[in-house]
């Protein structure tokens, strides 16, 4: 019997919340740079009866990209996508956010959306870092949406020199994600298949102490000490989302973008978190 199959590139706390809440039945082809945080993932999720292979995947590599969509293929149509792959500003510099979080998810998005299901549905990992950044003009936000992604890092708005640190790249990258669900979802959507984005907050992972531990540390315990919710948010909220969007309960729901992040933004903009506050 051919199972449904779903793609999970990231083995983080996010992608393995969201897989153990869609994924049971179905096929799990998980990727992730560094195959032993695929293996300790899946071997978790098999002991728990689910059907996972783990297998090595470069998010920044087009070739790569294609190669476990090829793994994914030997099981089935691919039905689902979960991508929550990335590095953030404490890990890396602007160069790897650039290839990773914005080409590489520019990339997968189209690569999948060649084979994506009918009746499929797919969510990428974005965050709220695209949301606290002065608005692009109309032609940017094109830009970021439509042009090819072998193209992308040649715009103006991404060299090298107009990118002031990791935080902006990561920023750039986020609102990147963003426009890019909503200009692949048409593309998504002749095919018969939904694609949206979840933008979290503050959530708990290894990545999020990371960051806590990072320069930038004493800025994120403020912001979830001092947004509406208090306290920063789990990987199993943001699967509680992103079941939504991947049932028939959110079939109308497709090239939106969904913040969780316990009010953060709001805060950031009309609360204590305003910069000048």
């Amino acid at each position: 019997m051919n199972r449904e199959v779903m793609l999970v590139t990231g083995a983080g706390q996010i992608s393995m919340a969201i897989a153990r809440r869609v994924g049971f039945g179905k096929k799990i082809i998980l990727g992730d740079k560094k195959l032993e945080n695929a293996q300790a993932v899946a071997k978790l999720m098999n002991d728990a009866g689910y059907d996972v292979v783990p297998y090595a995947m470069d998010l920044a590599s087009r070739e790569s990209i294609r190669d476990i969509i090829a793994e994914a293929q030997k099981h089935g149509a691919i039905k689902y996508l979960v991508n929550g792959a990335g590095v953030s500003p404490s890990q890396a510099p602007i160069e790897a956010i650039l290839k990773v979080d914005l080409y590489g998810t520019a990339a997968l998005l189209e690569e999948v959306g060649k084979v994506i299901a009918e009746g499929g549905s797919g969510v990428t990992i974005s965050s709220q870092s695209g949301w606290r950044m002065p608005q692009l003009t109309a032609e940017q936000d094109r830009q970021l949406a439509t042009t090819p992604a072998e193209a992308l890092l040649d715009l103006e708005i991404l060299r090298p020199e107009n990118i002031r640190d990791t935080l902006h790249a990561y920023q750039m990258a986020k609102r990147c994600n963003e426009k890019r669900v909503m200009a692949e979802c048409v593309k998504w959507g002749a095919r018969g298949a939904r694609l949206n984005a979840i933008a979290p907050g503050i959530i708990v992972t290894p990545l999020a102490i990371d960051e806590f531990n990072g320069p930038r540390g004493d800025f994120y315990k403020n912001m979830f000490a001092k947004c509406p919710a208090g306290r920063p948010g789990t990987a199993d909220e943001v699967a509680n989302v992103a079941a939504l969007l991947m049932s028939d309960a959110g079939a109308f729901i497709t090239g939106s973008t969904f913040l969780i992040d316990g009010g953060a933004t709001a805060s950031y903009y009309y609360g204590p978190l305003q910069p000048n506050a």
